[in-house]
């Protein structure tokens, strides 16, 4: 990524948004669902657990370029790359946990349970650090001088 701190940042604010829109671009055109990350590492890789029967696994299979989108109520995160649909076992007992299971109550050995690596080419982040508080006096003081809305924003590129 091309700024260290920008990419401390993103995976930073990442660790507080557990569910991603992730869109994808198959047959069917754009389509958003929502996805539970089970893991962001350092090195701009994404992991969910997914069921192999869904439209969204079947266009990342046709088409592997992918958007995922992450909000909190002071920090918004965007995110795109390629992804696959990856067979693993190890990796999906590793990553395997309760709310997975609510989806794939077979478990990990489920066969229609199955893994979606996201490797992440560009991110983007939005944060209005101090909260609720700091974002209403940003937005009384733009309303006021007419300057822009302060938010700490980067972005990064693999």
């Amino acid at each position: 990524m091309t700024d260290n701190a920008d990419q401390k940042k993103l995976v930073d604010l990442l660790d507080d948004m557990p569910i991603a829109m992730l869109t994808t671009y198959g047959a069917e055109g754009a389509r958003s669902v929502p996805m539970a990350r089970q893991e962001v590492e350092p090195s701009a890789e994404m992991w969910f657990i997914s069921a192999r029967d869904t439209l969204h696994t079947r266009a990342i299979e046709q088409n592997p370029s992918v958007s995922l989108t992450f909000s909190a109520r002071d920090a918004w995160v965007a995110v795109s790359g390629t992804a696959a649909v990856v067979d693993d076992d190890a990796k999906l007992k590793e990553l395997w946990n309760t709310f997975a299971e609510a989806w794939l109550p077979g478990g990990p050995e489920d066969p229609n349970a199955v893994l979606v690596r996201v490797d992440i080419e560009h991110g983007e982040y939005w944060d209005t650090p101090g909260g609720k508080v700091a974002s209403l006096i940003s937005f009384a003081k733009t309303k006021l001088t007419g300057d822009t809305y302060d938010a700490d924003h980067g972005e990064v590129d693999v």
